[in-house]
């Protein structure tokens, strides 16, 4: 089998589990008598919003118990194993939902995966806003009915807890640093810029899912959390950097996208190094045209970026090799002994280095 074709059967594994967790929702909204309307909508909700990404950050739950419990070869998942681990991949999944039509609404965002906003849906509107609540209730939900009877049980929502609180604080700072209808381009620096991606992106995609497969795994020894959020964080906000570097240089047809970040006044990696090393001459430009709906002051941007001071391509490049290099160090230290296996690292690493899309 191809590595497409195993890549295509352990989505549609993944995606069965989904179908079961639906189920599972809806049985609880008819158990309390809830109308007709409201388990329909309910289940367009979850159906909606949650599938039809990458599905990599619950995925990678399901990757990484394979990995802590089946590396030696000698075994593979028990069915129960893998069910218990897909369900928890799956509410890192539906965490990302709620986030995302909050975002989504926040930002006035036009379309999403492909179709309209959630909250643009005919029909949907305010009632979206409700609807990201119900998508965040449904993980407690699911974690009391497959995990309840679990001795890591309050580990698990302990950490849904506090990736959730993370997220909202890397939100707040982004809101108030990059609104889409204020430019003032002095609130930016690559400080705040590492705080936006730490807490709004590297937490919930990077460490979440493989400390919610070790909880599993029953991991004990604290060090080692610790330890895997120091090689997580800085790979989450490598990645993030990477898709900063990629909307602006990125090919449409392989990102799958047309850059906005310019547009949308984002507070991006570019930007903040373009700020860094900017001539008086050049911060002017910055200030006039950054955050404008318009193709020609969009482009007045990129040619700052390009400039033979910035040049954002080569500063890219530089701060990837050194990216790779910490990264891998912090990989290597790992003992061989431990409780936590360095392929775990590398198989996130693996996926996100040098990528294009």
């Amino acid at each position: 089998m191809s590595t497409v074709d195993q890549k295509l059967v352990k989505r549609q594994r993944f995606e069965g589990v989904f179908s079961q967790i639906v189920e599972e929702l809806l049985q609880f909204l008819q158990s309390q008598n809830m109308p007709k309307e409201a388990v329909d909508w309910y289940k367009r909700n979850l159906e909606y919003n949650t599938p039809g990404g990458k599905l990599n950050r619950g995925l990678s739950v399901v990757d990484t118990v394979e990995i802590l419990l089946c590396s030696d070869g000698k075994r593979e998942l028990s069915e129960e194993e893998y069910v218990q681990a897909a369900v928890l991949g799956w509410c890192v999944e539906l965490l990302q939902a709620y986030f995302l039509v909050a975002d989504d609404m926040m930002d006035a965002s036009i379309t999403r995966r492909g179709h309209p906003c959630w909250y643009r849906v005919e029909g949907v509107a305010n009632i979206a806003i409700n609807d990201a609540f119900m998508l965040e209730a449904a993980i407690y939900h699911l974690l009391k009915i497959h995990f309840k009877g679990k001795p890591y049980y309050g580990h698990l929502l302990e950490l849904f807890h506090d990736v959730t609180f993370q997220t909202e604080l890397g939100q707040l700072i982004d809101l108030i640093t990059a609104p889409e209808d204020s430019v003032d381009l002095s609130k930016f620096s690559l400080d705040k810029h590492h705080l936006i991606v730490v807490y709004k992106t590297a937490f919930y995609s990077f460490y979440l899912p493989v400390a919610l497969a070790m909880r599993m795994c029953e991991v004990d020894d604290e060090k080692l959390y610790q330890q895997a959020q120091d090689i997580l964080i800085p790979l989450g906000e490598y990645f993030q950097i990477q898709d900063d570097y990629l909307d602006c240089y990125g090919a449409p047809e392989v990102i799958g996208k047309i850059g906005t970040d310019i547009l949308d006044n984002k507070c991006s990696w570019n930007i903040n190094v373009a700020l860094a090393h900017a001539t008086p001459e050049q911060r002017k430009v910055l200030d006039e045209n950054y955050g404008r709906k318009d193709a020609q002051c969009e482009q007045k941007v990129k040619d700052v970026f390009n400039a033979e001071n910035i040049d954002l391509k080569a500063k890219f490049a530089d701060y990837e090799r050194q990216s790779y290099d910490r990264i891998h160090a912090l990989i290597q230290n790992i003992p061989e002994d431990s409780g936590l296996k360095r392929s775990v690292f590398v198989t996130f690493f693996d996926k996100v280095y040098k990528r294009s899309k």
